[in-house]
């Protein structure tokens, strides 16, 4: 039995259409769903649904009794008053889990920079995590991405309608990126396979060496229009996540995160790409992904 968290999500329901994409080899499926009404139909009826949060230490046994492999990731809650605490409040009940025994394998998403990243919010939270579920000894694979093209759909509205999208990352350097179908895909693969032991880091790193500047010259190719990116500094880019709701410390946290990227380069140039685990170009996301849509 796999059990998949966030199935609505960006990444989780992709998994999940992976999986379902291979019914033959998949002894069961069940997801942990805050609510089940967003499950597509066609979904709901192949799966197991628990209801509930996967924080939540007895909604999260219930959906791994008699499972052996989870599709583990922290959903970002831009409402929560500590980064840390967020990523903690959900990991322990997994080690709990696991500690009672049943589950065997567990595949992450978590993010480049290990052994890197230094006071960099969101990621070293996200890699303070691995280390909480790889010290329980179970079988584990993180999935570690850059900077996810995904991002960029939430500036569809500003590309379409002003012709800019905002980074606050230095716009003459490499900015490795990764498609979140790519991470999904490798996700299913390994959560379908029961042969790998052990525990070990994935990168999933696109094929490009873009800079965001190089970013915006793909851009404006695909959707024929001129499409610039501007720089924003983290101090104007945490202002505007507490302008849209989000708590001062994911704010705090987020800017913290970019001035890591900025100063210690592990989503940069010194990051190969990984062709076999991350195939999509950016120019291919942007005409299959961005381009629709900015056209929406």
């Amino acid at each position: 039995m796999i059990v998949v968290t966030t199935p609505t999500g960006q990444i989780g329901r992709q998994v999940l259409g992976h999986l379902l994409e291979r019914p033959d080899t998949t002894a069961g499926i069940r997801v942990i769903a805050r609510d089940p009404a967003r499950l597509p139909e066609r979904v709901r009826a192949h799966v197991e649904v628990v209801e509930g949060s996967h924080a939540d230490p007895t909604v999260l046994k219930e959906a791994c009794e008699g499972a052996d492999r989870v599709f583990w990731l922290v959903p970002p809650t831009p409402w929560a008053d500590s980064v840390e605490g967020h990523f903690r409040d959900f990991t322990e009940p997994l080690r709990e889990v696991i500690a009672d025994g049943g589950i065997q394998r567990v595949v992450s998403v978590s993010t480049l920079g290990r052994a890197v990243a230094k006071d960099a919010g969101q990621v070293s939270a996200s890699l303070a995590m691995d280390k909480a579920i790889a010290d329980t000894g179970v079988h584990y694979r993180a999935l570690c991405p850059p900077f996810l093209m995904e991002n960029l759909l939430g500036q569809a509205e500003s590309i379409r309608d002003a012709g800019t999208f905002f980074l606050a990352l230095a716009d003459d350097r490499v900015l490795r990126t990764c498609a979140t179908d790519d991470i999904a895909a490798t996700a299913a693969r390994l959560l379908l396979d029961d042969s790998w032991a052990g525990q070990e880091d994935i990168p999933l790193v696109g094929p490009d060496d873009l800079s965001p500047e190089g970013m915006a010259q793909v851009i404006s190719e695909v959707l024929d229009r001129p499409v610039r990116v501007q720089r924003t500094s983290s101090t104007d880019y945490k202002a505007t996540m507490l302008r849209y709701g989000a708590s001062e410390a994911w704010a705090q946290g987020l800017a913290d995160m970019t001035e890591a990227m900025n100063t210690q380069g592990f989503y940069g140039a010194a990051a190969p790409s990984t062709p076999g685990s991350a195939p999509t170009g950016f120019r291919q996301w942007c005409q299959e992904v961005l381009r629709p849509a900015v056209s929406a």
